[in-house]
């Protein structure tokens, strides 16, 4: 399985997850940009919002730009079988290798 569908995957299940409260979470699947996230939004008055975790795909890298889940992703990640050299945990203060030949597009 390639990194794109397994970070997709878990990010749909991250959405999943957290259901009840006051919360909404959804999923925000960017194949052109790789980048994934989940958001959440207050309810049912959506007065505020914030992110819940991010990821991006560089390369073969996965980079986790913020998790702000009692489960990390890196965890679930390597329990679908990626290589901790493969996951780099950009909100951690880790350095993303050869981020400038990965440019996003705007």
């Amino acid at each position: 399985m390639d990194l794109k569908t397994i970070i997709r995957e878990e990010i749909v299940w991250y959405a999943g997850s957290g259901r009840g409260g006051n919360l909404r979470l959804f999923p925000l699947l960017d194949d052109e940009h790789k980048t994934y996230a989940v958001v959440s939004i207050d309810h049912p008055d959506p007065t505020g919002s914030g992110l819940v975790v991010m990821a991006r795909l560089y390369g073969n890298q996965i980079v986790i730009e913020d998790d702000n889940t009692d489960r990390p992703l890196y965890e679930s990640l390597l329990q679908r079988g990626i290589p901790r050299s493969q996951i780099v945990l950009a909100y951690a203060g880790e350095p993303i290798p050869d981020a400038a030949q990965f440019t996003l597009e705007p």
